[in-house]
């Protein structure tokens, strides 16, 4: 079983129903776009994590891409509405940042992928993640953990890492808190990079895992090349230069990643010691 998070769109916004006395009901799954065949799955109801961060506990389904609908009503007064901005490519909180689905729609294949195929591209997607991370010098999957028994520094953005007395050295992001009876509070965080939530990190994991999948010899990936021209005979083809650096349709380059990089800092070396007798004979321990 996996989770997935959904923001609640109405009007061309994000919006949360609870503040003005609506609710979240439902997640419906289907198998095609249009929404209109029968329902694979449901899940209700879902629980309210933060403001305007609802959590659904997905069914187990096979693995692929499935449409959704999320039904609630935006307040006490409105009648309910349907949200169809959900699209997922399922199983999720597999520890990778972009899905088989993803690198299968960059290929030209068709959907749904065979086992084999779901295989290699999970592969690729790791591959280039682990490219990533060690350009980033650092992971791409964050680290959950809770802080219990905590006061916050203010109480009106809860949701803000701020309010909280916790030193990192690292991005940490508030997921959920919990009021405990005398005062404190319970508070888990996911610490570190979130590839998932990073656009530039799942576009460039997901067009590196597409073009190492289509460079393989002992794979079928959809269209490849497109080709300009043909001699009668066959005996020459002539294909599309693919596109340089910096113009539209090209590879993302991973200096695109740049902003997202984690430094690391060396202390600077010491001064050089005069000889003896001009200085002691032990070093001094700079402070």
């Amino acid at each position: 079983m996996s989770v997935y998070d959904h923001k609640p769109m109405w009007a061309g916004a994000h919006y949360d129903p609870a503040l003005a006395g609506g609710e979240v009901t439902r997640l419906d799954l289907y198998a095609t776009p249009e929404r209109d065949g029968p329902v694979v799955a449901s899940a209700a109801p879902p629980s309210r994590l933060r403001a305007g961060v609802y959590r659904f506990d997905l069914p187990t389904v096979p693995p692929g891409r499935y449409w959704g609908t999320v039904t609630f009503t935006p307040n006490l007064a409105a009648q309910p509405v349907t949200d169809t901005s959900v699209r997922l490519d399922l199983p999720l909180g597999q520890g990778l940042v972009g899905s088989p689905e993803a690198v299968a729609d960059a290929l030209g294949v068709p959907l749904p992928l065979t086992s084999a195929q779901r295989s290699t591209y999970e592969e690729e997607i790791r591959n280039a993640q682990a490219d990533v991370a060690a350009y980033l010098n650092r992971p791409l999957v964050p680290t959950a953990t809770t802080l219990r028994g905590v006061t916050p520094h203010w109480t009106d953005a809860l949701d803000d890492i701020e309010a909280w007395p916790i030193q990192l050295d690292d991005i940490a992001e508030v997921i959920t808190y919990r009021a405990n009876t005398d005062g404190t509070y319970d508070v888990d965080l996911l610490v570190g990079l979130n590839g998932t939530q990073e656009e530039a990190v799942v576009r460039y994991v997901v067009a590196h895992a597409a073009e190492s999948a289509r460079q393989r010899p002992d794979q079928s990936t959809g269209s490849g090349r497109r080709v300009t021209s043909v001699s009668a005979e066959g005996q020459s083809i002539s294909y599309d230069s693919a596109p340089t650096t910096g113009q539209a349709g090209a590879l993302p380059t991973i200096n695109s990643l740049n902003r997202l990089r984690r430094l690391v800092f060396q202390p600077l070396s010491r001064p050089p010691r005069a000889p003896w007798p001009y200085s002691p004979s032990r070093p001094r321990r700079w402070r």
